[in-house]
Formats: C-alpha cells, structure tokens, sequence
C-alpha cells in the first residue's frame, strides 16, 4: 500500500483515472493529491464514510476531485 499522498490518491482512483493521472506531469498529480487530501479533510460526510470504510471514503473522495477536473 502506498504511503506517499499521491500513491494513495492514485491507488483510491478508479482504474480508467488511475492511468491517465499516472500520464501526468509529477507537479498535476501533486497538485490533484493536495485537493484530494483537502476533500478528505474537508466534508464532513466522508468523515462518517471513512468510520465505516476507509477505502470508499478515499475512493468516494478521488472521484468528486476527478469530477471536478472534468
């Protein structure tokens, strides 16, 4: 399991957005990384979901960040 922000990220992505945030320059998967952590740290719903499943509160967080970038 990773341990750096943008391993976790990349590994809570789905696996269509894991290969083309892994194509990325290492600055943009930094970046997507910070706004993944701060949606995590931010929603109190995920906060609720990560009690019960950390993995789909991750998960659940990378997609709103991909959402976003869309």
């Amino acid at each position: 399991m990773p341990t750096d922000s943008v391993g976790r990220f990349l590994a809570a992505l789905d696996p269509r957005h894991q290969e083309a945030v892994g194509a990325r320059p290492r600055e943009e998967q930094e970046r997507l990384a910070a706004a993944w952590e701060e949606e995590l740290g931010s929603d109190d719903e995920l906060d609720t979901l990560d009690e019960l499943s950390p993995a789909a509160a991750e998960a659940e967080a990378a997609r709103r960040v991909m959402d976003r970038e869309s």
